[in-house]
C-alpha cells in the first residue's frame, strides 16, 4: 500500500478534525467563498473546510488519500442534505482524474501538504484552476513553537529515520519553498503571497484527554507511540507530549483545551 494512504487510514482522524471545525469554517469566510464557485479541498479529511464551503453555496469536491475519510466525508454530507458536496479518493501529487483549468478555488489546509512528491502536489494544484482562479494552502511551519509542529517534531524523534529521499511535510511551512515548487510550476514570485496565521484546536476535556486523542487516533503520533513501546521510551514520550498539550492550553482552565497553532498560509492566483 502507499505509505501515506496507510499513514492517513491508520486510525481516526475524524476524532482530531471534530476539534478543529469552528477555525476551519472561520478560514473559508476569510476567503470569501460564495454561490456558483468550483471548489476543489485537497487532503480534505472528512469536510472541515470542505463542509463550510457547500455552506456557502459553492460546488466543492473533496479528495482525499484515506478511504475512510472519504466514507467519512460522504456520510456528513448526506447528513447535511449538501447536494453540492462528494468526496472520492484521489492523491495530491497526481490528479489525473481531474480536468485542466476546471476549478476556481483549490484548498488544501494541512492536507497537501503530507503528501509524497511536492513538487509534482504544486504543478497538479496550479494545472486544475482556472485562470484568474486561487489556490490556498495551510501548512504547518517546522520549528514553530506551537502545537502541531512541536507533535511532528517530538514525534520523529522516538520513530527511525525516514527512507532516503523523503522531504518532510513541514517543509511547506517555509515561504522559500512554497515560492520555489510553485515557481516551478510557472507561477510567479509576486502571484505568491505567505502570511502567518492561528488555527485552533478546542477539545470539550482536558489536555491529557486531548493527547489521548492523538496517542490513538493521528497516525503520526500513532506510529510515534509504536517505535515508542518498542524501544520501552512510550512514557517518555507521553510525559513530553502531556507536557506541551498542558503549556500550550490557553482556555484558563484544566477541564477544557483550547489550543491556538501558528500557520503558513499561502495564497497564489493563477494567471
Amino acid at each position: 500500500m502507499n505509505p501515506n494512504k496507510a499513514l492517513w487510514e491508520k486510525g481516526d482522524f475524524t476524532r482530531i478534525a471534530a476539534t478543529m471545525r469552528e477555525s476551519g469554517d472561520a478560514l473559508i469566510e476569510s476567503i470569501g467563498v460564495r454561490p456558483g464557485l468550483k471548489v476543489l479541498d485537497l487532503g480534505c479529511g472528512d469536510g472541515t473546510t470542505a463542509l463550510p464551503s457547500a455552506k456557502r453555496g459553492a460546488d466543492v469536491l473533496g479528495v482525499d488519500i484515506a478511504a475512510n475519510l472519504v466514507a467519512a466525508g460522504n456520510a456528513r454530507a448526506k447528513q447535511t442534505g449538501f447536494t453540492n458536496l462528494r468526496f472520492e479518493e484521489g492523491d495530491a501529487s497526481n490528479l489525473e482524474r481531474l480536468e485542466a483549468k476546471s476549478f476556481d478555488l483549490v484548498v488544501s489546509i494541512f492536507g497537501a501538504m503530507f503528501a509524497p512528491k511536492p513538487f509534482d502536489v504544486a504543478k497538479e494544484m496550479v494545472r486544475v484552476t482556472k485562470p484568474g482562479g486561487v489556490i490556498v494552502m495551510g501548512n504547518w511551519i517546522p520549528g514553530d513553537p506551537t502545537l502541531v509542529a512541536q507533535i511532528l517534531k517530538i514525534s520523529a524523534a522516538y520513530t527511525p529515520p525516514p527512507p532516503e529521499g523523503f522531504i518532510s511535510p513541514v517543509t511547506w511551512g517555509v515561504e522559500a519553498n512554497v515560492k520555489q515548487r510553485f515557481g516551478e510550476a510557472g507561477v510567479a514570485p509576486e502571484d505568491i503571497v505567505c502570511e502567518r496565521q492561528t488555527y485552533t484546536f478546542n477539545f470539550a476535556g482536558p489536555p491529557k484527554a486531548f493527547l489521548d486523542e492523538f496517542r490513538n487516533f493521528y497516525g503520526p503520533t500513532m506510529n510515534a507511540f509504536a517505535a515508542a513501546e518498542q524501544n520501552g521510551k512510550a512514557g517518555e514520550l507521553y510525559a513530553e507530549l502531556a507536557t506541551l498539550f498542558e503549556a500550550q492550553n490557553k482556555s484558563g482552565r484544566t477541564d477544557v483545551t483550547s489550543i491556538p497553532a501558528t500557520y503558513l498560509r499561502v495564497t497564489v492566483t493563477r494567471r
